[in-house]
């Protein structure tokens, strides 16, 4: 038996045991003035106040001045990629769109050409580079996508990277097949054809190996219509897997209706939204994962999360970390962007950026908060005065310690 105390917290930001709804995330349990925690096998045994505080364990901590709260769930990533695209960046300053971009064989077309001829070995040392990076800043589990393949051998090549993390990570993550990323070239004119190798050959073979987790879609103008997701989702719940939609990041055109009825974990962008979308919401399970990082990147509209919030959607928030509308994994800086640009309070960022963003990836009953039997994944900060202070004081991460499973 192997046991960790820290004591003498400035505060202890327990956190909700499960997921939470929009109207009450700005509430954030917290423990102040001398609480400690007690972790023993890399998991929670005990906190409390100064008066009950163990006098002895393996290794001690002295929390003088400190936050501890949950190490964030990043819900949304696309962390398995080649290469970069800041050419692309460059177009975009110069006034091209996404959608501009990606009509011309930019975009999605473009790291899916790339990773088609990268090694498997190289493809997953760059991969695990940058999860050791969004480690260090916090992340203490996520979701990583396929979807830069677009041909079965590179999907299963991006999923087989995946499970090689999933074996060699310090971190729990969660797998997300995204064939349906885009159409690629070779299929332009015939996306039946494209769709078909999904559902009779890409899924089977997924499914033969237990390589994914869940099943997404990119539902826009620019992907795949409303009723081509409905298929792609019903194929997926064929092969064992539940949908998770890239959905309204441009256009509200019905997907988010469509993707509470057939009981999405979640739905993830949301820049934009109306009010059969948020009734839908409203009705239903899904969690609305919101990417504020992508809209920074693009110089697009963010999400009305306040919108939500009020509700009473529960609201997760993640970074889309991905080479074309967010290079980068920095959870810290997606909960300032939600404060500053979004409106949402930081008890309620935190409680997006944790807890629900556990519950999207359906790890609420393990991780995202700090209670008693769930796994000891944690965020030590510095000496900071208040708990708001972390998206106040943007682009510096307030991160003294990260414990997985009660380890540094």
């Amino acid at each position: 038996m192997s046991t960790l105390l820290i004591h003498s917290l400035k505060g202890l930001a327990i956190g909700h045991a499960r997921r939470i709804n929009g109207k009450s995330m700005a509430d954030l349990p917290m423990l102040e003035s001398g609480a400690f925690i007690l972790i023993e096998n890399g998991r929670i045994k005990k906190t409390g106040p100064a008066s009950e505080c163990p006098e002895r364990a393996d290794r001690v901590i002295d929390g003088t001045g400190r936050y501890l709260l949950p190490a964030w769930v990043d819900s949304h990533t696309h962390l398995v990629f080649a290469g970069s695209r800041e050419r692309e960046f460059v177009d975009r300053i110069r006034g091209l769109s996404y959608q501009e971009i990606a009509a011309r064989g930019g975009g999605i077309l473009n790291s899916a050409a790339r990773l088609r001829g990268m090694a498997e070995d190289a493809l997953y040392q760059d991969a695990l580079e940058r999860l050791e990076e969004v480690t260090a800043s916090g992340t203490g589990a996520i979701e990583i996508k396929s979807g830069y393949g677009l041909s079965t051998e590179a999907e299963l090549k991006i999923l087989r990277v995946i499970r090689r993390l999933k074996e060699d990570s310090q971190i729990p993550i969660r797998a997300t097949f995204l064939g349906a990323h885009s159409v690629p070239t070779e299929y332009k004119e015939n996306r039946e054809a494209y769709i078909r190798l999904i559902e009779e050959e890409m899924l089977p073979r997924i499914q033969a190996e237990g390589l994914a987790d869940y099943m997404d879609v990119f539902c826009e103008k620019v992907a795949f219509s409303v009723e081509e997701t409905e298929r792609l989702i019903e194929a997926g719940y064929k092969a064992g897997l539940k949908p998770k939609i890239h959905v309204n990041q441009f256009y509200a055109m019905g997907g988010i209706p469509m993707a509470c009825r057939r009981k999405a974990v979640s739905v993830d962008h949301l820049e934009v939204i109306n009010e059969a979308d948020i009734e839908a919401l409203q009705q239903s399970e899904t969690i609305a994962t919101l990417l504020p990082t992508a809209p920074f990147f693009l110089n697009d509209p963010y999400p009305e999360a306040r919108r939500m919030l009020d509700a009473d959607i529960p609201v997760a928030l993640a970074t889309d970390f991905n080479p074309g509308s967010t290079p980068g994994g920095r959870m810290s800086f997606v909960l300032s962007l939600a404060c500053i640009k979004m409106r949402m309070l930081p008890a309620e960022a935190i409680n997006a950026a944790t807890i629900n963003g556990a519950a999207a990836l359906e790890w609420d009953a393990e991780l995202g908060s700090l209670h008693t039997g769930k796994w000891a994944n944690m965020i030590l900060t510095k000496k900071i005065p208040s708990i708001d202070y972390i998206p106040y004081r943007f682009g510096r991460d307030q991160i003294e310690r990260v414990f997985v499973k009660g380890e540094m």
